[in-house]
């Protein structure tokens, strides 16, 4: 992944890195808060069995060359290439369905949002909104969330917030005082493969692509996502949009759906789906389900 201003940026980086890795401090795992898929294990079986690896003297690497980019900023590319070898070893395809193909600023990040799977470490997605735990009706705090394993952690070292770097998460840790850090595997870093800690609340990381799916954000017009696809799908069952207006885009359709949802409910009408209104929605759509039998077959699922 290319980085801007690189020389000044990477002593910045190495001066944090070496901060947080001198120190003497004890720090015990935080077990998984959600079961470890196959998957991810044997990606990160992969990404350790490649600790050390250092680039050529002209920059080249194995995964820029696989990739197609031999002398490519590789942090990108060397997680890529660790699912695609794990993709290969399990025989199910990973790379565009559980993780994202791409060695290119935002990109990442993009396809995590669009999949539905981000957090962002401040609870705040620019251009989005804010965020929350699904089914909660209180916002995220900032630093809530404890990364889980496979995990991609985005880094932004510029005022942008474009995204910078990107590393793999190994694990969670805590120390006595309860500070918590996230322990990860990154590649050029700056020339070579290794495990580095940082806290979560280091000002460099922007948010996490997840593993599971976990949070839910403010949905607008513009909006193109999983989740826009879903909130459709709600307002398709209580007879507001057509199914054929199943798209995973907040059009002008889906704006005015919301729209009189809210003035269904007593809710402010500004047709964006707010926190409250995902909520509202999310029981209104069960409860109709509930109540209307066109809805279920006779083997009691719908």
């Amino acid at each position: 992944m290319k980085r801007l201003l690189f020389a000044v940026l990477l002593s910045v980086f190495l001066f944090g890195v070496l901060a947080i890795t001198a120190e003497e401090v004890v720090r015990t795992p935080i077990a998984p808060a959600y079961p470890v898929p196959e998957d991810v294990t044997a990606i990160l079986k992969v990404a350790r069995n490649e600790l050390g690896y250092t680039e050529q003297r002209d920059g080249t690497t194995k995964y820029g060359q696989w990739y197609g980019d031999a002398t490519a900023e590789w942090c990108a590319e060397y997680l890529c290439w660790s699912v695609a070898q794990a993709e290969e070893a399990l025989g199910k395809k990973l790379l565009q369905v559980k993780y994202p193909l791409y060695g290119a600023t935002n990109i990442g990040r993009d396809w995590f949002i669009k999949q539905g799977r981000y957090i962002a470490r401040t609870g705040f997605i620019t251009g989005w909104g804010s965020q929350w735990y699904t089914g909660q009706s209180t916002q995220m705090e900032r630093n809530s969330y404890i990364p889980q394993p496979g995990d991609w952690v985005f880094f932004s070292y510029t005022p942008s917030g474009d995204t910078t770097h990107v590393a793999l998460v190994e694990q969670s840790l805590e120390d006595a005082t309860g500070k918590k850090y996230v322990q990860v595997l990154e590649g050029n870093l700056p020339n070579r493969v290794q495990r580095t800690i940082y806290p979560h609340e280091d000002w460099r990381i922007q948010g996490y692509g997840t593993v599971h799916e976990l949070a839910d954000i403010v949905l607008r017009g513009g909006n193109e996502s999983t989740k826009v696809s879903k909130l459709q799908e709600k307002l398709v069952i209580i007879g507001l949009l057509g199914h054929t207006e199943v798209n995973g885009k907040y059009n002008y359709q889906t704006q005015e759906a919301v729209r009189s949802f809210q003035s269904m409910n007593n809710l402010s009408q500004t047709g964006i789906a707010n926190q409250q209104t995902q909520l509202a929605l999310e029981t209104f759509a069960r409860d109709w389900m509930m109540n209307h039998t066109e809805f279920w077959t006779v083997d009691g699922t719908y």
